[in-house]
């Protein structure tokens, strides 16, 4: 008795030491990947390049090589892994990697864009590539009956970690002066990384090789090479597996979509963006204890359905679940149709023209509605210079008191200019008044110096309230230390459409309202209504839950228009992102060889990195064809629907069981 409870504290430990990893490399997924980074890139490190788009371009090349290296990569060391018995070598190699080129990004200033460009790389490629071996060990790391949990374990505490230090990095950011800020925050994302992943070095043992020897005139490599072939070459042997890897890509594409644009498609329909970074983080945390509700709703094989909780609680879990899909959007569209405009963030109808004023829309340079006063002459850019369709016309002055002056009847506008070498600073004014900066009290001014010529360069304004404004750009005669004039341009003003209003207080009391009648409601109609169900609930099935509610977030996107939908919108996402993408990695892990779980996980992060292609492309073109994000956003459903049917299409039992005979063959437990 005592060593069997030795055995389960050991077990214990040791699955806590691999959820860990999750815990220290998420840290990189927010902070490097999606909030901090690219925006340093562009503002800072890219700050010499002709244009944002050009910072963006380069951006994304990067990411496209390191994908494509760590796709080339994964199953070519997964395979060497299995041979050589080497799968924590490899996680170290690659950890360390990211970790230090994570680290050296603190040396990055103004203008240094080809080295965070660099170390960026070698960033992605230690994170991705870590992420394929750490996976790798799943098979080995939990049994196969609790695999579901511990890979649901991993994403929570991935979510808390990773939001955690995004959080403290905001602070940061916010306090520090200059860019020490961001650059302390990469700083940290390195320690992170590094501090949190001892646990797992230390404690989870190295899985035995898949060969015990090599023969005459053979080494690791070749060997490698050859069960790699081999194992191309018998699709026919795993083909549950591959018809399981072909639904991840599809199904698996529409979630990073998701994931990847709705930021952009909020602020596309007007949501402000302390809502949307709200937002954000909300689906972060939200994330973690859905995560674990995922991971405890498939039934386990090794599981007595009458003295286990989780197979008592498991009929409420679904309930749950069943009820959100249901209630938030219901509750979310009712809301934005009988509560005040003002409360829930609901369109407000367009500013129009007055007798003195324009109204809501775009204002060229050459447009009468500008008044200009002073010596203003008409330039006309080449559309290779804007890196655009055609030809656009800007006013410039070098004439100290001239102004341009707009008078507008709404709440935000938006100026569009260019800086460059040249360029001087304009002083911005509201209604005949300097306008001042909120927090130092200080006259707000645009410095047009840049050290390359940029256009469509953006700034914008909000009003506290809305109705009759002028806005007025004067030309101060000042410059930038570094400026050789006092040139300003000037290409359009657009007044956009007026400030939605929300109140996030009311919006978040009202979900954990919804969330609180669904625990009541689960715990009251959970096991007479979803007992049975919930007692043939596989992770295949679960999964398949996931998409579902997926689906039901393509459709309800397509006819959003308010923050509290927004809001209740990422709620149903937090919901299934942690779990689903748990899920997948669990099911993948059954259906793969543990003896060859180096080679097989390579190929399953090739699939992630391909399925990271297709949903942005189709959304863009989707987006293009309409002129509108809300198709694209639509057009999302075909990846959860056509994913659901292949996957009800995978023979899991006939898949498991080629994975078991490849293990026995190879001298393993499953």
């Amino acid at each position: 008795m005592a060593s069997h409870t030795e055995d389960e504290r050991r077990y214990r430990r040791v699955v806590r030491a691999w959820c860990m990893y999750d815990w220290a490399n998420s840290a990189f997924a927010t902070t490097i990947l999606a909030a901090v980074l690219p925006i340093y890139y562009s503002q800072v490190a890219g700050a010499t390049l002709p244009s944002e788009a050009t910072a963006t371009a380069y951006w994304s090349l990067g990411l496209s090589i390191s994908l494509f290296i760590v796709a080339v990569l994964s199953p070519i060391l997964g395979t060497i892994s299995d041979v050589m018995r080497g799968k924590k070598r490899f996680l170290a190699l690659f950890a360390g990697l990211g970790i230090v080129g994570t680290a050296l990004l603190v040396m990055v200033t103004t203008g240094d864009w080809l080295l965070a460009s660099v170390l960026a790389i070698l960033g992605r490629i230690g994170f991705n590539g870590s992420l394929t071996f750490y996976d790798a060990l799943l098979p080995h790391v939990a049994r196969e009956g609790d695999r579901d949990r511990v890979s649901a374990m991993g994403y929570a505490l991935g979510y808390l970690g990773g939001g955690l230090l995004l959080a403290i990095n905001v602070v940061m950011i916010q306090l520090l002066p200059g860019t020490w800020g961001p650059r302390l925050s990469f700083l940290s994302v390195a320690l992170w990384w590094a501090v949190f992943s001892i646990p797992l070095f230390r404690r989870v043992p190295e899985p035995p090789a898949a060969t015990a020897s090599l023969g005459a005139g053979e080494n690791v490599v070749t060997v490698s090479f050859r069960r790699l072939w081999e194992t191309l070459k018998d699709i026919r042997r795993y083909r549950e597996l591959f018809k399981y890897l072909i639904a991840f890509l599809i199904y698996n594409d529409g979630i990073g979509t998701i994931i990847g644009v709705a930021a952009i498609y909020g602020a596309e329909l007007g949501f402000g963006s302390v809502e949307l970074l709200l937002a954000l983080l909300l689906v972060q945390f939200v994330g973690i204890p859905y995560s674990l509700i995922f991971g405890n709703l498939p039934v386990r094989g090794d599981e007595n359905p009458s003295d286990s909780r989780t197979a008592r609680r498991r009929p409420w879990y679904l309930a749950f679940i069943v009820f959100n899909l249901i209630a938030l959007p219901v509750i979310g569209v009712v809301g934005r149709a009988v509560l005040p405009a003002g409360l829930v963030g609901a369109p407000l109808p367009p500013n129009e023209a007055t007798d003195r004023a324009v109204g809501q829309g775009i204002y060229p340079a050459d447009d009468p509605a500008l008044a200009y006063r002073g010596t203003w002459q008409r330039v006309i850019v080449p559309a290779e210079k804007l890196r655009a369709r055609q030809d656009a016309v800007y006013a410039m002055t070098s004439e100290p008191g001239a102004r341009v002056d707009l008078t507008f009847n709404g709440q935000r506008v938006e100026v569009l200019y260019s800086t460059g070498p040249d360029r001087g600073i304009w002083q911005v004014e509201i209604d005949g008044r300097p306008l001042l900066d909120s927090d130092t009290g200080q006259p707000i001014t645009l410095d047009g110096y840049h050290p390359t010529e940029r256009y469509g360069v953006r700034w914008s304004f909000t009003d506290s309230l809305p109705g009759e404004h002028t806005l007025s750009l004067v030309n101060t005669g000042d410059r930038n230390p570094n400026s050789r004039g006092t040139v300003m341009t000037l290409a359009q003003v657009q007044v956009l459409p007026l400030v939605r209003r929300s109140n996030l207080g009311i919006i978040i009391g009202l979900i954990l309202l919804v969330e609180a009648v669904g625990l009541l409601l689960a715990r009251l109609v959970g096991q007479p209504l979803f007992g049975r169900l919930a007692a043939r609930l596989d992770t295949r099935a679960s999964i398949i839950l996931a998409l579902s509610v997926y689906a039901a977030i393509a459709i309800w996107g397509y006819f959003l228009d308010s923050v509290i939908e927004f809001w209740f919108l990422a709620w149903m996402v937090a919901i299934v992102q942690g779990g689903s993408q748990a899920l997948s990695r669990s099911l993948y892990a059954t259906l793969s060889p543990a003896a060859k779980s180096g080679e097989f996980f390579g190929l399953f992060a090739i699939m992630e990195k391909f399925s990271s292609l297709i949903g942005p492309l189709l959304f863009a073109a989707a987006g293009m064809a309409f002129n509108s994000s809300r198709p694209a956003v639509l057009s999302l459903i075909a990846f959860f629907l056509i994913g659901i049917w292949l996957l009800t299409r995978v023979d899991v039992a006939a898949g498991r069981r080629v994975a078991e005979e490849e293990d026995l063959a190879a001298g393993l437990q499953r």
